[in-house]
């Protein structure tokens, strides 16, 4: 039963804004109706005043509410850090609207009445776009965690590496004997898992390290 419950607690989950009842209600029975869990709510401070369970996450957000609307609340929360993906739904919209949200990186823009088979594309669309975007963010700080085990002049070191020189040219950047230059370049390989140079290139890209100013 508890591994039951840990598996509910990870499940994605979908966020319904909307002022009207009527509509939060049928939108949770319809996503609950094919296992997508889903929590909703009436206003925006409801949403922002909520602890928010860390699993991938979708907000179906109407863009008329009371006070705001919501493509001023998609920019409130891009300023809030908040970047799960956007469904706009509203009964009155127009192109400058909808090209407005998608700009700014809404998943889709349904108009009322929508059909509710688009509706569960773009939900199961949007969890899988997030899932996706946790996995790199994941994968981006344990990488920035393994370079960061390096010491500074192994970082140092790999800058000059993944620049393409070879250690006789890295020595004589940094001054230091060819064969000290091989032994970090050793440990940097062993230490960043790195199976070979192209791969140690690619995690330098993703890590966006600052290309080493080089002497002539």
């Amino acid at each position: 039963m508890q591994k039951a419950q840990q598996q509910q607690e990870r499940q994605p989950i979908a966020f319904v804004l909307d002022d009207d009842l009527e509509v939060r209600d049928g939108l949770s029975n319809l996503l609950r109706s094919v296992d997508i869990a889903v929590q909703t709510f009436g206003s925006t401070e409801d949403f922002l005043g909520t602890n928010k369970p860390d699993v991938p996450a979708c907000l179906i957000l109407d863009v008329r509410l009371p006070g705001t609307s919501g493509l001023d609340f998609q920019q409130e929360l891009t300023r809030l850090g908040v970047s799960m993906p956007i469904i706009f739904i509203t009964g009155h919209a127009d192109v400058p609207m909808s090209v407005q949200a998608m700009k700014a990186g809404a998943v889709e823009f349904l108009c009322k009445p929508f059909r509710e088979e688009d509706l569960l594309r773009a939900v199961r669309s949007a969890l899988k776009k997030d899932s996706l975007q946790r996995e790199k963010s994941s994968a981006l700080s344990a990488l920035r965690t393994t370079f960061m085990s390096l010491t500074p002049r192994e970082q140092e070191v790999m800058t000059y590496i993944v620049s393409g020189l070879m250690n006789k040219q890295i020595a004589g950047q940094l001054r230091l004997s060819e064969i000290t230059v091989k032994v970090h370049r050793a440990s940097i390989m062993r230490k960043m898992n790195a199976k070979s140079l192209a791969e140690l290139v690619r995690q330098a890209d993703a890590l966006e390290l600052a290309k080493p100013a080089l002497q002539t």
